[in-house]
């Protein structure tokens, strides 16, 4: 007989179950033959009500289960009510909190949270509500009293909650243990061969690490699993070959960006929580991007990430004890900080602003993932000197216990009433930040696709520093979009980059420039229909917040059959995303649409930057995620048959579309696609000209940019640079 085919054999696999998250992880072994006693079994995790099965009343209980009625009429249509217990009272990070979630009718939800203390009687918690969100009236309690039943066995397990206060009879649910996690998440780790993952750390390894650091190997699971998630991943990363990917290592946005909707549309029919996260060496931005983050993928709102290793994030301090170590500490931090976002964290210096849970104060100091390292005093040898590798109170709070509406971004009612009331705004602002769109009126057309010019300047007579894409690093705005008669909004971009930070200096008067993509991102297309829109936006920097003046906008009726039918197809995410990525080679619905804009209504603003995302699309060779001869079946057996495959430009089709777009009108083209991406694209385009050999051209395509942005006034700094490119092309020409 085998020896879990055993009664303690098969006790044992009951344990297995069971110490889920009793103290580490899943991964945790148990303790051989014989088992010992007592055991250490946790109560912490989530139980559920089903008004189909009676619960065995806790031994010792006073509690009456068959007196207790429904809270109300609506209870008594069981089929249609559902009901969740959050406990979180032991194992790794007890936060003694209980909360909970009613759902009736499938649509409307009650989500309640108490902070618990022990009772007078064994395994008895007793606390106030102290935070209640949906339908109030017909859940006014404010306090529960909560027994655990204990067992050595999942099915045994129970909490009985008694619901009283707020002028109602007392409420009694009996629920049943579900799963020592709370939530459950799925996570797949892939690479490419030149880059160098990094899944799971030695914590002893670098000596600059807090004396009380348990020395262990502390994977990125085991991290999730401590926050409370019932975490389910292939068994390692698997190389996706570069074979037939072309020698260009680097990655674009668009490539990578492809790359997730390649994935997430094979997989379309898995579990809603799930993030996939990519190793690869560089980015085409060079060493200063260290990892993207990809959101709401496909239509199960999928999250994805991109680590680049060949980045700053692998760059040891000069002279640090165990450069080896360092970097390997650095690509872990960044992985679980960026997939940390997957989860609506937001900075440990961010959280007082946007559309907060539960209110919470900025810690700019805190030793979390969630911080960057040299954020802190001290630096990241300050951060990791007293880092535990985990997340902070206040964040897994959130990541336990929030209610999921709360975990989607997007809503900002409370801009309507307050605006930016709460920002720290100095007296004396030393910054003074605008967002401007450079025409006499801010009049855009139907379908047109709205791309601010951001300015930030020093407003002080002293010079000042900040970082140098402090405008590009959407982590420390916030921009909300109000439609006349609606509700604002929290503009949420599709993704959110983590750049190297590197300091400028700002003299007096002095400006900094960036552009912002504002119709469409996670929320869908916020600028889309007719009307009146005000934008606002707040800059956070350290502790002053700078707030710009209200920019007021005006979107044009549509003016033909044309645009209204066109737009039914337009106003989608994968336009919006094609849109924002400058193309894509894999949403072909979305490309066919821009296609057939440019051919229905060619002289129109929104064919314009269709044209340009096409273009950019065509001109350069492009590496693709191939996964069209991946077997069916467990997550294990399907990544060694991915591969990458070099998709070959179509220049001339390319070069036409750009020439058209940037070139043919270019006064308006700058006016509609903003200042700096206009120079953006027209350098884009130049250097495509000279890679095929075609200087002079590229040589021409510069002076336009120049003759262009010097009619619009472009600082004198900007043009110097473009025509310093413009001899340059001119001086190698054919």
């Amino acid at each position: 007989m085998r020896v879990q085919d055993t009664p303690a054999g098969i006790l044992q696999q009951a344990l297995t179950q069971i110490f889920e998250q009793s103290d580490e992880s899943a991964e945790a072994a148990l303790p051989g033959l014989p088992i010992q006693v007592p055991l250490n079994i946790t109560a912490s995790g989530a139980y559920t009500w089903d008004p189909q099965l009676p619960i065995a009343q806790p031994a010792g209980s006073q509690i009456k289960l068959e007196d207790a009625g429904p809270a109300d009429a609506q209870d008594l249509i069981l089929p249609f009510v559902s009901e969740r217990l959050h406990l979180d009272i032991d194992g790794r990070y007890p936060l003694m909190v209980a909360s909970g979630s009613i759902r009736r009718f499938l649509t409307e939800e009650i989500n309640w949270i108490a902070r618990l203390r022990p009772g007078s009687a064994p395994n008895q918690y007793q606390g106030a509500i102290w935070n209640k969100d949906g339908n109030l009236a017909s859940f006014p309690y404010t306090n529960v009293d909560i027994v655990v039943q204990t067992s050595p066995f999942p099915s045994l397990r129970k909490a009985t909650v008694t619901f009283s206060g707020g002028g109602a009879a007392k409420r009694v649910r009996a629920y049943q243990f579900n799963s020592a996690y709370f939530r459950p998440v799925e996570f797949e780790f892939d690479a490419t061969p030149d880059a160098k993952p990094v899944q799971a750390i030695q914590t002893h390894a670098h000596p600059n690490r807090p004396a009380s650091l348990p020395s262990e190997s502390l994977s990125i699971q085991k991290v999730f699993q401590r926050a409370g998630f019932n975490v389910t991943t292939s068994p390692g990363a698997s190389v996706v070959p570069l074979a037939g990917a072309g020698a260009n290592g680097q990655w674009s946005d668009m490539e990578m960006h492809d790359a997730m909707q390649v994935y997430w549309s094979r997989f379309a029919n898995k579990s809603q929580w799930a993030l996939w996260t990519f190793f690869a060496a560089q980015h085409e931005q060079g060493s200063s991007l260290g990892g993207i983050m990809f959101d709401d993928i496909g239509p199960n709102h999928r999250q994805g990430t991109a680590i680049f290793t060949n980045s700053f994030i692998t760059q040891a301090p000069a002279g640090d004890a165990n450069p080896a170590a360092w970097v390997n500490r650095m690509v872990f931090w960044t992985a679980c900080h960026e997939m940390g976002h997957a989860f609506n964290l937001a900075h440990s210096w961010q959280k007082a602003l946007g559309t907060p849970w539960i209110p919470l104060a900025n810690d700019p100091e805190a030793r979390s993932f969630m911080n960057y390292p040299y954020n802190v005093a001290g630096g990241q040898t300050a951060f990791f000197n007293n880092f535990q590798f985990r997340f902070s109170d206040a964040e897994l709070l959130f990541l336990r216990h929030a209610p999921h509406r709360y975990v989607q971004m997007g809503n900002a009612a409370w801009f309507d009433h307050h605006g930016f009331e709460h920002a720290a705004v100095s007296q004396e602002p030393t910054f003074k930040l605008e967002a401007r769109v450079n025409r006499a009126k801010a009049d855009f057309e139907f379908m047109e696709p709205i791309v601010l010019d951001l300015k930030l300047s020093n407003a002080t007579q002293q010079p000042q520093i900040i970082d140098e894409k402090v405008l590009l690093t959407l982590e420390h705005m916030t921009v909300i979009i109000k439609k006349e008669g609606r509700e604002a909004r929290v503009f949420s971009p599709f993704a959110r980059y983590f750049w190297e930070e590197k300091k400028q200096v700002l003299l007096p008067g002095q400006a900094t420039y960036q552009s912002l993509f504002i119709s469409a991102g996670q929320n869908g297309w916020d600028i889309s229909e007719p009307g009146r829109y005000t934008i606002q936006m707040c800059l956070h920097l350290g502790k002053e917040d700078i707030v710009s003046p209200p920019l007021k906008l005006r979107v044009a009726p549509p003016r033909n059959y044309d645009e209204e039918y066109l737009a039914q197809d337009f106003f989608t995410e994968d336009v919006g995303r094609i849109l924002r990525f400058d193309g894509s080679r894999v949403l072909r619905e979305g490309v066919d649409t821009l296609r057939e804009l440019a051919q229905r209504l060619p002289e129109s603003r929104a064919a314009l930057h269709g044209k340009v995302a096409l273009a950019s699309a065509l001109v350069r060779d492009a590496k693709s995620l191939d996964m069209s001869h991946l077997p069916d079946g467990p997550v294990a057996q399907r990544d060694a048959n991915a591969t990458l495959t070099l998709q070959r430009a179509d220049f001339g089709a390319g070069s036409k579309l750009f020439a058209d777009a940037l070139l043919g009108r270019p006064q308006l083209a700058a006016e509609t696609l903003s200042h700096f991406d206009y120079h953006y694209y027209v350098d884009r385009y130049s250097d495509a000209l000279a890679g095929q050999g075609l200087r002079r051209e590229a040589g021409e395509a510069t002076a336009t940019l120049y003759q262009t942005l010097q009619s619009r006034k472009v600082i004198q700094p900007v043009l110097e640079s473009i025509k310093a490119r413009e001899r340059e092309f001119k001086a190698g020409g054919d």
